[in-house]
């Protein structure tokens, strides 16, 4: 091979190379506009996760799949939402755990309370086999699922007085997700328990139509729950994963291209969600003192908080199930 042939090789080769580097040469996409709703506000960290992730699938695609992002339930509750994804009207959302024991019960093991110590707990079993079996469990009922991004774990707020021991929870009107285990939890530590969507949470507690709520730092801090209550009590008595849900018909409709994007950007997306959590959480406690008289239990309250809690636990763990409740604590005593 002559000098003139190899270099016409060569660059022919780069040229190539270059083609298929860009993505161009090999990637099936399609101009595609998918919608993502939520209930929680933009600037919360899920709400700042979501707007990545459509950034994400924006770059990756070159600008061919747009996804547009609305938060602030502006199209639905959670439960509205749910219906659209499971229909195909809607092409994606991300909800609390407990909202799905109502397609799969399995999904309590999520929302039993003081199941998991800390957020490293949370995040293993919702990335480990416990949580990828029962995300790909949805596929059953018209969901695609995308991994568990993260909320927090729930502490009270109230307007009649700190929780400082468990006998302040008695008599308190508060709302809770529309969930049995959390209706469940909150009657056994005497709460009087009002499910309730979040979109109507913050009316309830200005009318004085309930006197609390409980949700993790940054949903009370980005939904300015601190303008209409007095008092954060610092309990973590449930982790809050929020599953995050794409229409099976979409992605059924996607190329394996368009497909590897989504669960790509899904993934990036939620690790940028949990280090928000992360960071918020510590600046939150202190800005919400600020605005709040802020508690923090006592390890000898939250043990008797959660010795009261067990009737629930135990009925809901039944509930849910031996298999799944045992994977999930083999895995927990694993990392103890």
């Amino acid at each position: 091979m002559n000098t003139i042939t190899r270099r016409a090789c060569g660059l022919m080769l780069g040229a190539v190379l270059s083609f298929s580097a860009s993505g161009a040469f090999s990637q099936d996409i399609q101009e595609r506009e998918l919608r993502f709703a939520m209930s929680l506000a933009a600037d919360h960290p899920l709400g700042v996760a979501g707007q990545r992730f459509a950034d994400i699938v924006s770059e990756k695609s070159d600008g061919k799949l747009k996804v547009s992002l609305y938060a602030g339930a502006v199209l639905g509750s959670d439960q509205q939402n749910l219906s659209a994804v499971r229909g195909g009207t809607l092409d994606f959302t991300t909800m609390a755990t407990g909202l799905l024991a109502g397609i799969n019960k399995e999904f309590m093991v999520f929302d039993l309370p003081f199941m998991c110590n800390n957020s490293q707990e949370a995040y293993a079993l919702s990335d480990g086999p416990v949580g990828t079996e029962l995300m790909e469990k949805l596929s059953s009922e018209g969901i695609h699922g995308l991994g568990i991004w993260d909320l927090g774990f729930r502490n009270m707020t109230n307007n009649r007085r700190p929780i400082a021991k468990l006998e302040d929870i008695q008599g308190l009107k508060l709302r809770v997700i529309a969930a049995p285990v959390y209706i469940d939890l909150f009657t056994q530590l005497g709460a009087n328990p009002v499910p309730m969507t979040f979109g109507e949470v913050y009316g309830a507690l200005e009318s004085g139509a309930i006197d609390g709520q409980d949700n993790p730092l940054a949903v009370i801090q980005s939904a300015k729950f601190a303008e209409v209550q007095d008092y954060l009590s610092i309990t973590r008595h449930i982790y809050t994963g929020m599953p995050f849900l794409m229409s099976g018909k979409t992605w059924d409709s996607l190329s394996a291209d368009e497909q590897k994007i989504i669960a790509e950007a899904a993934d990036e997306a939620k690790q940028i969600g949990r280090d928000l959590v992360q960071e918020q959480e510590v600046a939150a406690i202190e800005s919400l003192g600020q605005e709040m008289e802020v508690n923090e239990l006592a390890v000898e309250e939250v043990a008797r908080m959660r010795e009261a809690a067990k009737p629930v636990i135990d009925k809901f763990a039944e509930e849910a199930g031996a298999s799944v409740m045992e994977k999930a604590n083999a895995q927990l005593a694993e990392m103890r």
